[in-house]
């Protein structure tokens, strides 16, 4: 259930609500409109009755919200929400660029990347430290080593820093280097994991699992938000299709989507979602005309010695190409790069 406060309500109606939802065993939630308090209830709702809660001081009306997924959704919050990162902000005009290596390679690889990348458009920087792969014998990453590359990377462009954390006991190291921890597609369903990040309080890229409904995929961002972290970003990077010419099937109808469904800012991987780097900057455009709030997309200076994910990488020559043709786009569709 949601409970709409009426307009104008003090903070002592607001906190009283909030203390009578928690003595019935709730977890209450709070949403600050520009007119109105929203608070979500979280927990088994059977027998509670929606009577008693309108009759609280300061409320307007109570909304049973149908949706498996509570906070995530637009009846529990119907404004965008803005995730900040540092001096980048998700989910406002501005479509996010972020740019950088599958992997950290070496200090000469991401500071070559990192540099041209920035002064090609880049609002952030991607690199992989520790790296899911199909085989346990493919480049897994330089572990903490690529972290503190990354760190100094960031230092010396003044870019914020996403990177994907693993495992649980992870996280503790990987904050301490990046500004974003990045939930991958294989972890989207490791819910310790989810409830780790969602203890971190630190902004988060989830991305989409390989064979995740959208339902699904709400829900897994429901556990990091029921940490009352709301700095959750969604990253549509492509599922598992029977179509085997492009490494995914990126789902475009999935942006519109999720974004009348949820608050939450929703960017896409073009590099994933296709795995062709000659498809990465059409498909980019596709992505910003749908509603999309940024990209994520794989640079390497020379794409052939890639250690992984070579053939979906752009050069710092073409990511610069494909940031004057997104621009052109976005301004198109009354939007920003």
């Amino acid at each position: 259930m949601i409970v709409v406060m009426r307009m104008g309500a003090s903070e002592e109606e607001v906190h009283n609500v909030v203390r009578h939802i928690e003595s019935l065993g709730f977890r209450a939630h709070l949403s600050r409109g520009e007119e109105r308090t929203i608070i979500g209830l979280i927990g088994d709702e059977r027998g509670l009755s929606q009577h008693t809660l309108e009759l609280l001081p300061g409320v307007e009306r109570v909304i049973p919200v149908l949706k498996p997924f509570k906070l995530a959704s637009r009846d529990f919050k119907p404004e965008n929400t803005l995730v900040q990162v540092r001096n980048v902000v998700f989910g406002d005009k501005k479509v996010v660029l972020i740019a950088g290596p599958c992997a950290v390679e070496s200090r000469t690889q991401l500071m070559e990347t990192a540099l041209a990348v920035k002064e090609a458009g880049a609002s952030m920087l991607r690199g992989g430290a520790y790296k899911p792969r199909t085989s346990p014998y493919s480049f897994l990453g330089l572990g903490e080593d690529a972290l503190r590359l990354l760190a100094e990377a960031s230092e010396a462009t003044g870019l914020p820093v996403v990177s994907e954390v693993m495992a649980p006991e992870a996280v503790p190291v990987v904050r301490r280097y990046v500004d974003m921890l990045q939930i991958g597609t294989r972890n989207m369903h490791n819910y310790n994991l989810l409830h780790a990040v969602g203890e971190a309080g630190m902004p988060v890229l989830l991305k989409r699992g390989l064979m995740a409904t959208i339902e699904e995929f709400l829900m897994a961002a429901e556990y990091i938000l029921s940490h009352s972290n709301y700095q959750v970003v969604l990253c549509e990077r492509g599922i598992r299709t029977f179509e085997t010419y492009t490494r995914n099937t990126l789902d475009i109808n999935a942006v519109p989507t999720i974004k009348g469904l949820s608050h939450l800012p929703v960017i896409v991987d073009p590099s994933h979602g296709t795995g062709r780097w000659e498809l990465v900057e059409p498909v980019s455009r596709a992505a910003v005309a749908a509603g999309a709030d940024g990209l994520i997309i794989e640079v390497h200076p020379r794409p052939a010695e890639a250690l992984s994910d070579g053939a979906q990488s752009l050069t710092p020559e073409q990511f610069a190409r494909l940031v004057k043709s997104v621009r052109r786009v976005a301004e198109s569709v009354d939007r920003e790069v």
